[in-house]
Parts: structure tokens; sequence; C-alpha cells
């Protein structure tokens, strides 16, 4: 018995000794109790928080709660959801709440957060494994001399810059040892710039399809190359000298392994998957289960070789092709589970971290906020520069330049893994470090929003409408296409448009698809394959519809091809952008309601919202194309073509009766014009407000339709008197199969009768007419068109009045001569 008491002293002494030694260097020992999962609860006299289950829910729930409710107050100050996170953090942490010893203690004991810990370092694997695959790294190869200047100078010039006042600061000032090489810390990571940090901040501020956000894109790559390649020479000279030569040629041919099993292994088999799955079906539960598996071991075997799992995730989603059909399956498959419940725990944990009563000495917090600061000023500079050079707006250059000072969870990941690994990273440094990174975010994130908004560039500087356009001139047409229900639609409304020789028309087809499974959005333009493909992408599928209908035009109908991968929220912006780049004159875009067997149904309603903002932010015109179903045979099939426009008044059914009259000029059309009058002499009794400019160019555009009546059979007038909004309701009615297209103007003037016939008008982007046209239950089986007149122009205050609006042409002897434009 005493043998075995001596033993067991002896056990323990030796665990004192060892415990002791572990304590020296720095690694804590947590004792805690084995199979404590679940509580058998209070009528057993169990402490529920003793258990792993009940405090990890806890935790978790607190965490949500204090999260949510801070980014609910922030959210209006422009604040992004990592800042609320933090704050979470820091409020749970022992700054405020855990600065009570019972609360933390009993809420985030030690051997309760190894759970917290453990699940947040893996939500921080799935998130960067998902960063990779949404990464297109060819977008390296295509970003252009201007990204590439952009990343390079974002990183070098603050490295250099930091790094200069730290050592001035190191040799003038007494500082500890410590300091300085926390100072060393501090230059790295103001000299980063994470592409996916980027990626974050540009899709919660839409503006990823911008031209600020592709350059920002494409220069963090460009940056994170620059400061990868440079940790990864540091490391290997760190274990060089640390260890040995050997020990730093097995790191780099461990790593060469690893890389030749990514390429060679995993990117075939993912291709494979790809190219086994049909266009339009969804991904085989057994390819996302054996790359979740590949997840795991590639992260184990990282761990094994001494590579970080973080990194061999990041490698094991760069080699999967990005985009649908696998990419986008993965990304959906974990897109929720991280974001919403892993990566909040990772951030919390940050600011439970900090502790605020651990800074004590100003010195070392001017020292650290001095060379932050002068990180941010080079940052700034680098990123400027290039862009200044090649003549972006001041606004733009240093909306960019502080997009490239943001922070997240790169830095968050960098400054913990210095705090575990690093003894110089003090708690206090730690803390200073941490509300550094969230003032620069809170700072950065309303300047940003304040500062650019993508809409403005879309201002043009002339008319882009069908009513101011030259009889010569090429009309160009912008057509935006959804998915394939909308192509035959669209080539009726082309082909009846009227191209001649003498009329040529430009056709650019913007095919529309939403951003899955990517990082960056893409605005392209379609390059055909050097073969044909026996299975042809929807985006093919389309433009070869297009390219018939201009092969059987070729002589007075040119096709351009192109398509955009972004965000519902900005895909506008890829619209607005081509418009404007192309000097568009006129936008068709669908309607997002579209007919099924003869009623109206919301298959499109996620693009209500690019209808919208279409028609609010465009450079030219805009037509609103709702496809009930009877203008999708061919021109040939229909034999001939009758249209109807409605014409109430102003500047809208004006552009509308505009592209009638064009169309008036192709053999196969008819035209009628439907004119609303009234009889009532009583107050507010007209058909449409306005102003007397108006009503006169009004007149004018109706004297040169009747002339062209009297001298056109197929071109007639009729002029309908109504009273009241019941009789408007009353002619529409009796339209019924007439027509086969429906032509009216979106905005009217204000009066009485107008204001009748908005009251239920759900969809504003119709207007008060277009409502009833494209969504009552009425017997109207026609399509329709909602034309908007061109409303954004520089120097024009009212849409009627266009005196401030002047070109420049010159005459043969090179004299400037002053045109004012007709509206």
């Amino acid at each position: 018995m005493s043998q075995i008491n001596n033993s067991s002293t002896q056990f323990q002494n030796t665990s004192r000794l060892r415990f002791d030694e572990e304590v020296r260097v720095g690694i804590h020992v947590v004792c805690q109790h084995v199979d404590m999962i679940n509580s058998r609860g209070l009528w057993f006299h169990d402490d529920p928080l003793e258990y792993t289950l009940p405090l990890l829910l806890l935790q978790l729930s607190l965490i949500s709660i204090i999260t949510r409710s801070i980014y609910i107050f922030l959210k209006p100050l422009g604040q992004p959801s990592i800042v609320s996170h933090i704050l979470g953090g820091v409020i749970l942490g022992p700054s405020i709440l855990g600065h009570n010893l019972a609360f933390m203690n009993k809420i985030f004991p030690r051997e309760g957060r190894i759970t917290l810990e453990t699940l947040s370092v893996f939500g921080i694997m799935l998130f960067i494994f998902q960063v990779g695959v949404k990464i297109d790294p060819s977008i390296v190869w295509k970003s252009g001399k201007r990204a590439l200047v952009v990343g390079i100078l974002g990183f070098f010039i603050p490295f250099a810059l930091a790094s200069f006042v730290r050592l001035l600061l190191c040799h003038s000032i007494s500082l500890d040892d410590t300091v300085c090489h926390v100072l060393q810390l501090v230059v790295l990571m103001q000299s980063v710039t994470a592409f996916p940090v980027i990626a974050i901040f540009l899709a919660e501020f839409k503006i990823l399809n911008s031209d600020i956000g592709r350059l920002a894109s494409s220069s963090s790559m460009i940056c994170d190359m620059c400061f990868w390649s440079f940790m990864s020479i540091f490391y290997v000279a760190h274990v060089a000298k640390e260890k040995s030569m050997q020990s730093a040629i097995g790191s780099i041919l461990s790593v060469g392994f690893l890389v030749y099993l990514l390429l060679f292994g995993i990117r075939p088999a993912a291709l494979w998957a790809i190219r086994n799955t049909p266009e339009g079906k969804p991904v085989k539960d057994a390819y996302i289960y054996v790359v979740f598996v590949a997840l795991m071991g590639f992260g184990f075997l990282g761990e094994v070789i001494g590579i970080n799992s973080l990194i061999t995730s990041f490698l094991l989603g760069l080699v999967i092709p990005d985009g649908p059909p696998l990419g986008a399956a993965i990304v959906d498959r974990l897109d929720c589970f991280v974001s919403a419940l892993l990566m909040p725990i990772f951030f919390t944990l940050c600011g439970l971290k900090t502790n605020v009563f651990s800074v004590q000495k100003w010195k070392t917090v001017g020292v650290i906020l001095l060379v932050v600061f002068i990180g941010f000023l080079g940052k700034i500079i680098g990123t400027m520069l290039p862009p200044l050079f090649c003549r972006m707006p001041f606004r733009d250059a240093l909306a960019l330049g502080l997009l490239m000072n943001s922070k997240g969870i790169v830095e968050l990941v960098l400054l913990n893994d210095w705090k575990t690994n690093s003894d110089s990273m003090t708690d206090e440094c730690f803390a200073i470090m941490i509300l550094s990174v969230v003032v620069l975010i809170g700072v950065i994130s309303p300047l940003v929003k304040a500062l650019y908004d993508p809409s403005r560039r879309f201002l043009a500087y002339r008319r882009r409408t069908i009513r101011h356009h030259q009889s010569n001139e090429e009309l160009r047409i912008l057509a935006c296409v959804l998915s394939q229900d909308n192509v035959q639609t669209i080539i009726n409304l082309l082909d009846v448009s009227n191209h001649t020789n003498d009329n040529p028309i430009g056709i650019y087809v913007l095919h529309l698809i939403k951003l899955v499974g990517r990082a960056s959005s893409l605005l392209i333009t379609h390059l055909p394959r050097e073969k044909p493909s026996q299975n042809p992408t929807e985006s093919e599928r389309i433009f070869n519809a297009f390219k018939k209908f201009e092969h059987e035009n070729c002589s007075h109908a040119a096709l351009h091809c192109c398509k955009s991968i972004s965000p519902y929220e900005t895909m506008h912006n890829d619209v607005c952008s081509v418009a404007l780049e192309h000097r568009i004159s006129f936008i068709i875009i669908p309607f997002y309601k579209q007919s099924v067997n003869g009623k109206m149904v919301n298959s499109f309603h996620v693009f209500r919202h690019l209808n919208k903002n279409v028609l609010d932010k465009a450079p030219c015109s805009v037509g609103v194309l709702v496809d009930r179903g009877n203008f999708r045979k061919s021109l040939a099939e229909l034999l001939s073509c009758r249209i109807v426009v409605l014409f109430f008044g102003g500047a809208d059914d004006r552009e509308a009766l505009a592209y009638a009259v064009r169309m008036s000029g192709n053999p196969h059309v008819s035209v009628t014009l439907l004119h609303f009058t009234t009889t009532s002499t009583s107050e507010g009794a007209e058909i449409a407000g306005g102003t007397e400019r108006s009503k006169r160019l009004d007149s004018e555009i109706l004297d040169e339709y009747k002339l062209n009546a009297e001298e056109n059979e197929r071109v007639s007038y009729l002029e309908e008197v109504v009273m009241d909004s019941e009789g408007v309701l009353a002619v529409i009615e009796s339209i019924e199969n007439s027509y086969d297209l429906v032509m009216v103007g979106k905005r009217h003037g204000e009066s009485e009768l107008m204001s009748n016939l908005g009251k239920c008008n759900e969809h504003i982007e119709l207007g008060a007419i277009g409502e009833m046209l494209a969504v009552t239950d009425s017997k109207l089986r026609a399509s329709v068109l909602v034309v908007q007149q061109q409303t954004r122009v520089w120097g024009l205050r009212d849409a009627e009045d266009p005196s401030l609006l002047r070109r420049e042409e010159k005459d043969v002897a090179g004299v400037p001569i002053s045109n004012i434009y007709r509206i």
C-alpha cells in the first residue's frame, strides 16, 4: 500500500513539474471532466453550465443576441457586420461583462472556451476554403497593368514607409524589444490587402461589379501575392536559421508535393465531375462528399508536414473551378452554416480576448497607432497614384485607397496566430491592434459609401433617345436577356424596328447571370468556340439565336454579345455600363413577370429590383417588355404585326410614339395611335398634366404623325374621348386581341384622372397605364412595351426643358454650331 502511495506521490510530483515547465513556456493546461456532455437537469441537482453542450448553447445564444442587437443599431451608420461581431465579443469579454470574474468563470470558463476555439478555427478553415473556391486565379493574369501597379505599390509603399518609421522609433525612443518586434508585425499587417476581406466589403457595399470594385478585387489579389511571397521567404529563412537548412529544404519539398497532389490529383477530378454534370442539373451528392473528405484529408496532411490547415484549405479551394456547377454547389452548401454560425464565433472570440484594462502604457499606444497611421497613409498613396495618373476622378481614387485599407478576417487570423505563437504580442498590444482594426473599419465604411456612387458615372452628356436619334445614324439597342424564354420576343421586337441600309441598327445582347460560387463579378465579351459544342451552354444558345437573326439581316444589323455575372442587387450597374460605353439609345429589359397559360406569374420576381434600378439610372431611354406569349412567333409566322400606341401626353409617350413611327417603315407592320382626349372643361379634368412646353411638343409630334398617316395606309390615327378613369379602362378592355403589341409611356403628368388610375398601382416601374396593361386580369393578350425616355442628362434639371442641353457640331469650316436638342 505504501508502495502504491509512494508511486502516486511520485506521479503527482512529476505531473506538477511538467505542469510548471509547460506554464513557463506559455502553455496552459486545463483539467476537464470526461463524459460530461449532456445535463440531466435541475431536478437531478445538475448545474447545466458544468456540462459541455448546455454551456455551448448558452454561449452561442448570447453571442447571437448581443452581436445581432449591435448590428441593428450600427447598420444605419453604415457599419459592416464584422464590427458588431467584434464589439459583441468586447462586451462579453474582460473589458465589460467579463470584468466580473464570476460571470467570466461561469459563462466563458477556460475549459468551455476550448470548444468555442475549436469551432471557430474549423469555421475559418471552411471559410477560407470557400473563398478559394470562389476565386478565379486567371483574374490575376487578366487584371491588366493598372491593377498590377496598384497591387504592387499598395504593398511596397506602406511597407517601406512603415518600416522606416519603425526603425526611427526603435532607435530614437527607448522601446522594449517586445514592442519593437510587435511594430514589425504591425508593419506587415498594414501592408497586406487581403482579397477575402475586399470581396466581403465589396459585397456589403454593393459595388462588386462597379469599376472600383473590379479594380480593387484584381489589385488585392496582386497585393496578396506580394504579401504571401514575402512571408514564405521569411518563413524559409527563419526555419533555416532556427533549425537547419535540411529542415528548410524539407519544408519546401513538402509544399511542392502538396501542390503537385492538388494540381494533378484534385484538379483533374474536379474537371471530370463538371464534365459529367449536365447543364442545369444539380451536382451529385457523391461529388460534394468527396470534396469535403479531401478538405479534411488535406487539412490533416498539411498539419502533419508543418503547413497550417488554413493554407491547405485555401489551396484546395483554388484548384476547384469557380462558378456553376461544382463551385456554386459547394458554396451553396457551406454559405449559411459558415457565415451565419461559425464565423461570428471567431470574430466574437477576438473580442473576448481583448481586455481594454490591459492597456497601461500610453507610450506603447502612441507608437503602435503611429505606425498604423503611416501604413494607412502609405496604402492611400500607393493605391491612389496609378488611378490618378490614368485620370480617374479624385473621389473615386480616394475611395479605392480607403477600400484597399480595409481590414477583416485575414488580419484577425494573423493577430490571433501572433498572440498564440509570439511572446511579443502581449495582451496590451493585442488589445490596441484589435481596437485599431475596429476603428479603421468603422471609419472606412461610411467614407467609402459617401465618396463612391457607381451610378454617378452613368450621367450622359447628350441625349440618347429614339426621339432625338438622327435618321441616317445607326440606332443602338441593348437587349437584356434573363433566360431563353425572352429571346424570341426580343428578336421579334428588333425585327419590327425597321432596320434597313439607310436605318441600320446595332444590337448589343447582354445575358444577365446571377453570381453564384464566385468572389468577383464578370462583364465579358462572348467569344465563340473554335468548334461548336454538342452541349452548348445557355449563353451560347441565346447568342446563337441572335446570330441567326444577324445572319438573316447581315447588311443592316450588327450584333455584339456579352454576358454579365453579378449579384442581382447590383446587376443594373453592368446594364448601365454597357449602355454608356457603347452609346446605346434604347435598352430593352424584360418585365419580371411572364405569361403562363394566359396569366402573369412571378417567375422573375428577383429581377424587379433590376427593372427599377435600370429605369432610375440608365443613361438612355428604356423599354420594359411585358411578354404575354403572343409575340413569341417569328414575324414570318405572324405575317404582319399590329401595333397600337396609347397616347396620353408627356415625354415618355412621345418616345413611345417615336419608336412606333420608326416601326411603321417596316412593310409588315401596321401602327395605330389611340390619342386620349377629353371634352370636359372643368378644372383638373385634363387627361395628363404637364407644362405648356410639353403640351406644345405633344401637338407637334401628333401633327407629324397625322401627316404620316395620310401618306401611309398602314398608319392610322384614332381619337378616343374619355371623361374619367372608367372611360380609359373601357377603351383598354375593348382592345382585347386586336393587336400584337401595345406601346405606352411610363410617366404622365399629374391629373385627377391619372391619380385615380394609379391608386391601385403595385408596380411603380410600369406607371399607372402600364400597370393596367400588364398586371391586371384583363382580356388583353397583347405583349406590352412600357417606354421611359432618358431622364439622366448632364445639365438637365427638367425633363421637359432642354434649354441647358447643347452639343457642339462643326461645319465644313470647322466652326462650332450649337444645336438645341428636341424633347
